[in-house]
């Protein structure tokens, strides 16, 4: 990607060296986030998207929000750049088209950086023209697939905050048809920690056959508990488990999730540019200069602001496994409030308590069943994982947490270095069979866990 890094590299510097006195303080302002053109200033009200909300402002260039004032910045780049090629573990293929790195430390942005394309392919995994690609961007729009999870938790601890959700209850007591053989002992807590015994998605095949959205939902909250799993005896990682968690705070607050999540978190936190369905609420200068393509093999063709999850997309778009889509400086946001205990830029969304209860391993002494990464441990939250070396890299300890996504997207939060890590790519792009996310990641996190003390 061309990109001019001098012509703002000393603004970098001096932004960030100008708030290092604050950067420490939980709950501090996001330091060095991209400000678009015409968006509010700081402390301003702001539209969050969703509908009735006016369109994103018009794009800037791509130079904006990039921050590049570590002696690490060259080697985070040069290693995103690598995997924009072939190589040893991924030879036929590159290991994705594009990507977006972000990374703070002490509350201020030090490294924000983008790379390739985020548009190189059209349908049919065919490739572009030079003229019809679309170069990355800091502030490019992903779908990030399964961080979409840790969304919808944080949704979930603000009403157990209110006395609306108990976290111990059975799942039957707020779902009545959530019934079947094993199922009145899942409780709320085993599917935030995936030891539901829950299989790992439904059916597409037999979603899709269903005629509407209420019947495919009912399928969901009917699924059956996996042969032979009782709940609580085995970690099995599982978009099943957020879905019927869905339901629940739909049904308790009589709202949608797109709507709760927009209410209950972006609209507080100012994120202009995270929410579902991002057709509906981005410009269209911004659709084309500023959307991340996924997939362009399927017989969906080529996918670019339609959600990547086809469970999700079966359930118009707005699902708690998967769907949303957001920039890297609104997920750092994200990262940076539970690096703050539940306070970001002076609000506070969740109880002290209630950020140190996500991080305890439900999970201690239970088995981990995943074919994908046999090597995975059973470490999890309350939604978020811990301690997973496959995708932690040298940055991986006790405390650290954070949450992937399929289409090859990542937030970690390392907390004894005040680090939050964002790693956007688009892996799925054109085919995400191409290539395995997963050495990318454990690349960045080591670059930082070698470079920070």
């Amino acid at each position: 990607m061309s990109v001019s890094r001098r012509s703002v590299l000393g603004a970098a510097v001096a932004a960030a060296a100008g708030l290092a006195g604050c950067g420490g303080e939980p709950g501090a302002a996001w330091v060095g986030r991209p400000d678009p053109a015409g968006s509010a200033p700081s402390g301003s009200p702001v539209a969050p998207p969703g509908a009735g909300s006016p369109v994103s402002p018009a794009p800037v260039s791509p130079a904006r929000g990039q921050v590049l004032s570590a002696p690490y910045s060259g080697r985070l780049v040069d290693t995103l750049r690598r995997y924009l090629a072939p190589t040893p573990e991924n030879p036929r293929h590159p290991g994705y088209a594009g990507a977006v790195v972000l990374v703070a430390v002490n509350g201020a942005v030090t490294t924000h950086a983008a790379v390739g394309h985020a548009l190189r392919y059209g349908a049919g995994a065919v490739e572009l023209p030079g003229a019809k690609r679309v170069e990355m961007r800091p502030d490019s729009v992903f779908d990030v697939a399964s961080v979409t999870k840790v969304f919808t938790t944080l949704v979930a601890l603000r009403q157990v905050e209110r006395g609306r959700l108990d976290l111990s209850a059975p799942v039957v007591e707020y779902l009545p048809a959530f019934d079947g053989p094993g199922k009145p002992a899942v409780t709320v807590s085993m599917l935030l920690a995936h030891t539901s015994g829950l299989p790992v998605g439904p059916s597409i095949s037999a979603i899709t056959k269903l005629p509407d959205v209420p019947a495919r939902w009912a399928a969901i909250v009917a699924t059956p508990l996996a042969t032979g799993v009782a709940p609580g005896s085995l970690f099995r990682y599982t978009s099943t488990g957020l879905l019927v968690l869905q339901q629940i705070l739909e049904k308790i607050t009589g709202t949608p999730l797109d709507q709760l999540v927009r209410r209950e978190l972006t609209d507080p936190l100012g994120l202009r540019d995270t929410g579902f369905n991002p057709l509906r609420w981005l410009s269209p200068a911004d659709r084309a200069a500023r959307l991340v393509a996924t997939d362009a093999h399927t017989s969906r063709g080529l996918l670019r602001g339609v959600v990547h999850d086809d469970i999700a997309n079966a359930l118009g778009g707005v699902a708690g496994s998967a769907g949303l889509f957001t920039t890297a400086a609104d997920l750092a946001v994200i990262g940076q409030l539970l690096l703050g205990g539940g306070q970001y830029g002076g609000k506070r969304l969740l109880a002290e308590a209630t950020v140190r209860r996500m991080m305890v391993n439900l999970n201690a002494g239970l088995p981990a069943l995943d074919d994908i990464h046999p090597g995975r441990s059973s470490s999890h939250g309350l939604g978020v994982e811990l301690d997973q070396p496959w995708f932690m890299g040298r940055m991986t300890s006790a405390t650290t947490f954070g949450h992937t996504g399929f289409t090859g997207c990542e937030l970690v939060v390392e907390p004894r270095r005040r680090l939050v890590l964002v790693l956007l790519t688009n892996r799925a792009h054109p085919d995400w069979t191409w290539a395995d996310p997963d050495p990318t990641r454990v690349a960045i996190a080591n670059v930082l866990a070698d470079s920070l003390p």
